[in-house]
Formats: C-alpha cells, structure tokens, sequence
C-alpha cells in the first residue's frame, strides 16, 4: 500500500497503463461518449493537461469522467484514478501548501487529500458547479485545512479535561457508565451545560457546532462551555 506522496501518485500512473484499466476506458468511453475520440488514458490525460486546450472543453471531459467515477465497478474506478491523474498538478499545489501549514505528518497529509479527493469525485453534483477541477481542488484544501483544526481544537479541549491535571474532574465512579448516565453525573456537577459540554469532549464536535445543535449562537455556545469548564475545575481545586 503506497504512502507517501510521490508513491501515491506512482501507483495511480502504472495502474493506468494495465490491460484491466484499458478494459475498464473502453468501458467508460463506450458509456460517454464524449471520450470516444481519445485512443487511450495517456491520451485524454495529455489533452487535459496541455495549456492549449479550451477549459470549456476540458470541462466538458471532466464531467464525463465524473459521471463515469459515480459507477460501483471497474469502469468507475477506472474513471475515478482518471480524475485522479487530472487533477493532480492542482492536488499537488494542495499538498505542497498543507504540508507548508504542518497540517500533520507528510504521509497521513497524503492520505487525506487523496481521501478527500475520492470522496469529493464521486460525491460531485454536476448540476451545481461550473468549474469541476477549481471545485473539487478548493474543497479539498478547505476540508483538509477543517480536518486539522477540528482535530486540534478537540484535542487541546480534551487536554483541558486530562484527569492527571484536574485530579479526576467528572468524578465518574462507574468509568462504564451509560451515555444517559454520563450525562447525569455531569449535570450534577455543571448544571444545564452539561450536554454541551458532552458534545464537545466525548462526541468530538466543534463548540459552535455543538452550540448549533442545541439551537445556541456561536458567542453563546462559547461562553457557555468556558463557564462550565470554570465549574469544572473550580470544583476540581475543591477537591484537591
């Protein structure tokens, strides 16, 4: 299984050249036939990636390779590395500029983005886009960029709430205690907040998120669980 980013992008070349992958265009072109014209893969992807091709055009040519990545078999996978290989001096840019931010280690950044760029491909609704690569690529560096700071800011929270800085803060006597329960416990200890403060720690959402859900703004969802963390470690410091 490939992991860095260089080998990702190998595996994906030498994947389109086998006779499967052959198979799987004939398959494709013969569903598209806007692709019909093209000899094979290293061909439709020279023409995607030469300057002097209209980007209407090759707008027109990523569709049909959308359209082709939504199949569940060979044809859609075929047409999803296609998309893949297209898009990759973009996907590239975004891997140069999350690995500039030290958004994670370089192998689990290349992971991501390729993830993220699958799920972006097949998920795409035509009827909603007219620039198809700008789409996708600005997507995925958005979602990268979140990921991280989601993954950060849960973790500094969960940090907040380390039992070996506040000796224990929930005070749960049952560490298997049932979420209705759990909840119980921390609404003896913290009031009405509690809730928001489960969806935060234990459920991993973002306070605003968190806040969104409990029909709360942003402003009061965060000031809301700062004063239940206060609660938290006020009765902490008691009982220390």
């Amino acid at each position: 299984m490939p992991s860095s980013w260089h080998e990702f992008h190998q595996h994906l070349v030498q994947s389109s050249s086998t006779l499967n992958f052959q198979r799987g265009f004939a398959t494709v072109c013969n569903r598209h036939r806007g692709l019909t014209r093209f000899a094979d893969p290293a061909a439709l992807l020279d023409h995607l990636h030469r300057g002097d091709s209209s980007p209407d055009q090759k707008n027109l040519l990523l569709g049909d390779l959308i359209k082709g990545a939504k199949a569940n078999d060979r044809a859609g996978d075929c047409a999803l590395t296609l998309m893949l290989l297209a898009l990759w001096p973009g996907l590239d840019g975004v891997f140069r500029r999350s690995r500039a931010r030290c958004l994670g280690q370089t192998d689990e950044i290349a992971s991501e983005i390729l993830a993220r760029a699958t799920a972006a491909i097949r998920e795409l609704d035509l009827d909603r886009v007219n620039w198809i690569a700008a789409t996708i690529l600005k997507n995925v560096e958005r979602d990268v960029l979140r990921a991280h700071k989601r993954e950060t800011g849960r973790q500094a929270v969960q940090d907040e709430f380390d039992t070996d800085l506040h000796g224990g803060v929930f005070e749960v006597s049952d560490p298997e205690l049932e979420p209705g329960k759990l909840l119980a416990e921390l609404t003896r200890l913290i009031g009405v907040d509690a809730d928001l403060v489960l969806r935060v720690v234990i459920d991993g959402y973002t306070q605003a998120e968190a806040g969104q859900q409990l029909g709360l703004s942003e402003p009061a969802a965060r000031k809301r669980f700062q004063r239940a963390l206060k609660r938290l470690r006020d009765h902490a410091e008691q009982k220390s």
